[in-house]
């Protein structure tokens, strides 16, 4: 399965979008994070943890922009590799979340480790599945 297939819709914002105002779409996107997109290429990516640790380390957040505080230049995950090559990725980079991108290096979507462990879990169903069919001793509770 592409990864483009696990991929969902991205939030973006730009780099000098207030901290306070990134959090405000966060909150009612119901997100953790937001891309930083130029061209409709991904530069960088701002998240939860990003906005909470610089509420910790500056006193005037109001000049505070994404800029300021977000990832640069951040992991990403081509269209078409693979679902398998996703949390690869993502323990490569020690991230929870990649920007999907196209051949032109455009942002397609976002893939995250939610969606790894959503898809593991179908899987794993599918191959119960098969093991129960072919058990002879097993009889699943009632």
């Amino acid at each position: 399965m592409p990864v483009q297939n696990l991929a969902v819709d991205v939030v973006t914002t730009t780099g000098d979008t207030t901290v306070a105002d990134a959090a405000r779409t966060m909150r009612d996107e119901e997100l953790g994070d937001l891309v930083v997109a130029e061209n409709d290429r991904p530069v960088g990516i701002v998240t939860d943890r990003d906005v909470a640790l610089a509420v910790a380390e500056h006193e005037d957040l109001a000049a505070l922009t994404v800029a300021d505080i977000m990832t640069t230049d951040p992991i990403t995950i081509h269209e078409d590799a693979t679902a398998t090559e996703l949390p690869a990725t993502m323990a490569e980079g020690r991230v929870r979340r990649i920007p999907v991108v196209d051949d032109d290096g455009r942002l397609v979507g976002i893939a995250t480790l939610d969606d790894v462990v959503a898809t593991t879990g179908e899987m794993l169903k599918d191959v119960a599945t098969v093991i129960e069919g072919q058990s002879r001793e097993y009889e699943p509770e009632a």
